[in-house]
């Protein structure tokens, strides 16, 4: 039988004991959720093989506006490090050009790419041109009522890189939102800024 403090509150037993089931519940699913969580933090660099690094380094600097870093003396071989927008670029001479991409010439976008988001695609679109690169530009999801354009274009050696205003499209996950990883608040990798570094990272 329920007290009166029970009956002033309008607690049930019945309620109570569900209530505390779904708590351990959640308990036990967020337990179980952190240890099978994998242990990664964001994506760090992406390697490319070259035919001349000195080359490919001018144009990822140019063309993306990547920035030269110093590379640990333990690599041996040669090679060129390059980081902007929270990721690295790192160059390697190839020994056997044939491990190249085989086609530099044609622009499909469904080989291989990596893809940079821009906020100003005509912008883009100029600086291309200045350089004279070949490039391919579409816009897809019209129809849907979240146009993204997109630029295509190839490095000295082949890699393909993409550009585009990716924003416009929400990103839905299929399952538990928990499971994706959005670093805000750290920089991947710990990056010594200079004065004027530091000042434009301000602004």
């Amino acid at each position: 039988m329920q007290s009166q403090e029970e009956r002033k509150h309008g607690y049930v037993k019945g309620e109570v004991t569900n209530q505390e089931e779904r708590e351990q519940k959640h308990e036990k699913s967020t337990t179980d959720e952190q240890q099978n969580e994998i242990p990664l933090m964001a994506l760090n660099h992406v390697s490319r093989l070259c035919k001349n690094v000195k080359e490919s380094e001018d144009f990822y600097t140019k063309v993306l506006g990547f920035v030269l870093i110093e590379r640990p003396q333990a690599f041996d071989f040669n090679g060129a490090w390059l980081f902007n927008y929270g990721v690295g670029i790192h160059l390697v001479q190839a020994k056997e050009e044939d491990r190249l991409p085989n086609n530099t010439d044609t622009l499909d976008p469904m080989d291989n790419h990596i893809s940079f988001q821009s906020e100003d695609m005509e912008g883009m679109v100029e600086r291309l041109k200045q350089l004279n690169i070949k490039y391919l530009k579409r816009t897809v999801g019209e129809e849907e009522g979240a146009a993204i354009d997109q630029l295509f274009f190839k490095d000295p050696d082949g890699h393909m890189i993409e550009i585009c205003n990716c924003e416009n499209v929400k990103l839905v996950p299929q399952r538990s939102i928990g499971r994706i990883k959005l670093p805000f608040d750290r920089h991947i990798p710990p990056v010594e800024l200079g004065k004027d570094d530091a000042n434009a990272a301000k602004a």
